[in-house]
């Protein structure tokens, strides 16, 4: 979790270098690097929104149809469509209306939508159910193709999928 801090320059490190395609993160502005980074953590930040507006919080700019894609590809689509009010419901506070396999895929797909080239994941499977996690990570494992994911995990059915454990 420290390491992914300095990634997304929440602060820099005293000593040493954290390095972006051998670039030095200090040489990105925060603004342009944090464009290029989704997140997922084990705790799901839902704003008290329609679910609609909770993807687009990664893309404000996004289309309905680009909406929709990422819930899609984050496999939220058919209970986000099964819901009354579909992309149209009001979340409880923290998005607490929803199942944690539900409200991490809801995050996933605001990740997503920003088709950032670097995808962190802190523990997005710790407090899920066990179909929800294997929804999770059938669609990392679609979605990471051209980018770069990186997982802080403690599960070793977690880290068994990983290309490279540090």
């Amino acid at each position: 979790s420290t390491i992914v801090s300095l990634i997304l320059r929440l602060y820099d490190p005293r000593a040493g270098a954290i390095a972006i395609d051998g670039v030095d993160v200090k040489n990105y502005q925060r603004e342009s690097l944090r464009r290029e980074i989704g997140v997922v953590l084990q705790e799901s930040l839902l704003l008290g929104a329609t679910i609609r507006e909770n993807i687009a919080y990664g893309k404000p700019d996004a289309t309905q149809a680009e909406i929709e894609q990422a819930a899609q590809q984050a496999h939220a689509d058919d209970f986000i469509t099964a819901l009354a009010d579909g992309y149209e419901t009001l979340l409880g506070e923290r998005g607490a209306t929803l199942s944690g396999g539900e409200r991490q895929r809801i995050a996933l797909a605001r990740a997503m939508i920003k088709r950032p080239s670097i995808l962190i994941l802190d523990e997005p499977t710790s407090a899920v159910d066990a179909e929800s996690e294997k929804l999770i990570w059938d669609a990392v494992e679609r979605l990471q193709q051209g980018r770069t994911v990186l997982v802080i995990a403690h599960q070793l059915s977690t880290i068994k999928r990983c290309q490279r454990v540090l």
